[in-house]
């Protein structure tokens, strides 16, 4: 993780204006530093985080996910902003969430990736294993506050949904709806509209299975303020499209252009937090002692049960024993009189 902090050097601040993020680069410094100049960047409810299924709770009380108004593709262009740090599409607020505790209405969403020819990219782990990006969505509690920029300095103001994302051979149509216009906005500060679209085929198929904890943004001022709900289910694209994310963009406006890469936070420390599921997979329906302890069981069970049988077996072959000794005295009698 330390390597991964060293590489990246070019640094955030998120802060908010008319329901929009606006990054600026203000930190010479590697994530490792951020807490020097933003304190709530060494709390303990850090995002991301790693994800280890072995360790997560089930709940079976946890409401399924229901986005509306993204299948939706609307009118109006979106518009689509290099702000040297990342690529951002703003979304409009037809677009909300449900079975959250309050509603969540959309804002924007954006990428994270990494290099060429170099491990990882998305900013969660499950079970220690990055993917190639991850998108994020990103909603605020319109029932509470009146502004992204309000919401995301207050507890569950905001609400993410995190989709690990990795590479396959076949092209994503969705996904090609943002990556088919890269090249219009190559340098930091350029933008363009991206005419309007289904944002529900960004999302895995299967919404159903999901993590949820509470967390922070992934860059300065790291305020802890977001629900995160993490799919279990990753969506693919094809190496073309991943190349095109690596590749296209600038993190300058000028000369020399500095490749935009590497725009991820390595994972936080879980601390005291629980990560709820809201589904059951073999693989964490108990931890690795559990399981051993389950194995050991079944096995002293096991042999247990043989004995018994062993011993029944047993006692019922001298029971026909003694039955057959007893009907040969009987006969040896009979014939003697």
């Amino acid at each position: 993780m330390l390597f991964f902090s060293l590489l990246l050097e070019v640094l955030w601040i998120l802060a908010a204006d008319g329901g929009r993020y606006i990054w600026m680069s203000v930190c010479p410094h590697g994530q490792d530093h951020w807490p020097a100049s933003y304190p709530e960047c060494g709390s303990n409810a850090q995002s991301p985080i790693n994800i280890q299924t072995d360790s997560v709770t089930f709940d079976p009380e946890l409401p399924a996910l229901q986005p509306h108004g993204y299948d939706e593709p609307g009118t109006e262009p979106l518009d689509m902003h290099n702000n040297g740090h990342t690529v951002q599409l703003s979304l409009p607020p037809a677009l909300y969430l449900e079975g959250l505790p309050q509603k969540y209405v959309a804002a924007q969403l954006h990428l994270h990736w990494g290099q060429k020819g170099a491990p990882g990219g998305s900013e969660h782990q499950i079970n220690s294993k990055a993917t190639a990006a991850e998108l994020h969505i990103v909603h605020y509690d319109s029932d509470s506050y009146d502004s992204l920029s309000e919401a995301a300095q207050r507890p569950q103001g905001l609400a993410v949904l995190g989709i690990l994302i990795e590479a396959g051979e076949t092209k994503n149509p969705a996904y090609e709806h943002i990556l088919g216009h890269l090249h219009e906005i190559r340098h930091k500060d350029e933008k363009t509209s991206v005419p309007p679209f289904n944002v529900g085929e960004l999302l895995p198929p299967q919404l159903g299975q999901f993590f949820r904890y509470n967390g922070s943004l992934t860059t300065p001022p790291c305020y802890q303020s977001v629900l995160w709900t993490v799919f279990n289910q990753r969506a693919q694209i094809s190496m073309e499209q991943l190349e095109k994310l690596q590749e296209t963009l600038f993190s300058t406006e000028g000369e020399p252009p500095e490749l935009l890469v590497q725009n991820y936070r390595a994972p936080q420390p879980l601390n005291q937090r629980t990560v709820f599921a809201s589904f059951i997979q073999a693989g964490f329906l108990y931890t690795t002692g559990e399981m051993l302890s389950l194995g050991v069981g079944i096995v002293v069970g096991c042999l247990c049960l043989l004995l018994a049988v062993y011993f029944i077996a047993r006692k019922i072959r001298k029971k026909r024993l003694g039955s057959r000794k007893s009907v040969v005295f009987t006969s040896a009698r009979a014939t003697e009189a």
